[in-house]
């Protein structure tokens, strides 16, 4: 079994597990707070340390369970990196004063959501907070001088964001005396815009490294029989036999992780035996060809 390293985020950033435990569906594993626990400890054991959370994931509130599985063992938090999220601001129920889903990126809210978070969450810091999702309302002032609280009050450590493009990133930078030490997008053969649009770009050039979430889809690609996803199944289960991985979930992560970003990939799973066959794809490793090959079953065309 492959010990997962750890990366740095960025020249000045946190170091991060090369693969990173999702909590987003924690409420669907049906865990109680000791079977979670065990299983925190199970993936820390594979050398899944970094835990992505946010404040809007789950109903109870998936950080409030696991805050409750870490009070268990107040020696897990230090062991592990904690990243969450901000900035989303759902409709929750009828009785919600709020009539659609927006979101909220003013210096008050994701002040109050850290708060939040750290409350639910038990704990005295964030390793790193990231701004969710690009909020057309956003004032880089407002954001930089949240960070700057969060960060001298001791309840921050790093900053980043979810979902930016790259002048989104690019502007909020430009306020910050600190660098944001990643960018958490969405990698999979279903949705490449990142490798087009300039975001991976960018990282790249900034040596900033991505966070790669749904690296399978949401399993469409495993599941689905749209003629798009058919295609790619088939070549993924060509090169699985080529490179002996065990499933074609271990070539899609091992895709992503060929980019030369270097990113760190998202697992989502609560069942420890896929996480550690997610663990296995590190020791997997695609040629340009390979590579390229699921690219071409992707688009449905080769290259120009």
């Amino acid at each position: 079994m492959k010990f997962v390293p750890k990366v740095q985020m960025s020249p000045n950033g946190p170091s991060f597990s090369r693969l990173v435990q999702g909590y987003w569906r924690m409420n669907e594993w049906g865990m109680s707070s000791q079977e979670l626990l065990t299983f925190i400890k199970q993936h820390i054991e594979l050398g899944i340390t970094t835990v992505d959370h946010a404040h809007v994931y789950g109903i109870p509130p998936c950080e409030k369970r696991f805050g409750e599985a870490l009070k268990l063992n107040r020696g897990i938090r230090d062991s592990i990196e904690i990243v969450s999220k901000c900035g989303i601001q759902p409709v929750r129920d009828n009785s919600s004063t709020r009539k659609v889903n927006h979101y909220n990126t003013s210096k008050k809210y994701i002040i109050e959501s850290a708060e939040l978070s750290l409350q639910r969450l038990g704990i005295d810091f964030l390793d790193v907070l990231l701004i969710h999702r690009p909020d057309f309302l956003m004032s880089v002032d407002e954001v930089a001088d949240a960070f700057r609280a969060l960060y001298d009050s001791g309840k921050v450590k790093h900053f980043g964001v979810s979902n930016f493009t790259p002048s989104q990133f690019s502007l909020l930078q430009t306020r910050l005396d600190f660098e944001l030490v990643t960018n958490q997008v969405e990698i999979n053969p279903l949705n490449m815009s990142c490798l087009e649009d300039g975001t991976l770009d960018q990282l790249q050039a900034l040596r900033v490294k991505p966070m790669a979430w749904s690296c399978l889809a949401g399993s469409r690609i495993l599941l689905e029989n749209t003629e798009q996803a058919i295609r790619i199944r088939s070549v993924l289960s060509i090169i699985a036999d080529e490179i002996q991985a065990a499933s074609i979930a271990q070539v899609l992560y091992a895709w992503v992780l060929r980019l030369p970003t270097n990113p760190v990939a998202l697992l989502g799973s609560g069942k420890i035996e896929r996480i550690t066959s997610g663990v296995e794809s590190l020791n997997l490793q695609l040629t340009h060809e390979q590579w390229y090959r699921i690219w071409v079953a992707a688009k449905g065309h080769n290259v120009p």
